[in-house]
């Protein structure tokens, strides 16, 4: 209750204690907003934001700079992460999804290129065993 309707409660009651009733009537009149008798209700929307999730890609983003680290682009795109992951924890949703955005295209690329390797290095061990073989034969 504010000070006022406190003051003006105590002014009225003439030094004797409160009458309970009669707070908790006008108390529910101002929740209400209006007297009983009038016809407008108004009512009051709040939009409270929901919890956005911006992934950060951290995991995704360890696991290129451990075992597929080329040319650094993963450890680049475990730095965008953390960024993102900070950007998170201050409240800042924008620059969340911004650093996120960036590492997911890193992690992307490091990914296609590692495995681009991956299968390069294979074929060629496999071409140069097949060509050995054919060497000695």
């Amino acid at each position: 209750m504010n000070h006022a309707s406190q003051a003006f409660i105590t002014a009225a009651s003439g030094g004797q204690p409160p009458n309970y009733e009669r707070i908790k009537e006008e108390y529910e009149v101002a929740e209400m907003g209006a007297p009983h008798g009038s016809s407008s209700v108004r009512t009051t929307v709040i939009n409270m934001p929901r919890e956005v999730s911006v992934p950060d890609h951290v995991v995704w983003s360890l696991f290129n700079t451990l075992f597929m680290n080329f040319c650094c682009l993963g450890f680049i795109a475990y730095a965008y992460s953390v960024k993102s992951r900070d950007r998170k924890m201050v409240g800042d949703v924008t620059g969340a999804q911004a650093y996120a955005s960036t590492a997911k295209c890193l992690n992307i690329s490091t990914l296609v290129l590692s495995i681009l390797m991956v299968v390069i290095t294979i074929v060629s061990v496999i071409v140069i065993v097949l060509n050995a073989q054919n060497l000695h034969t």
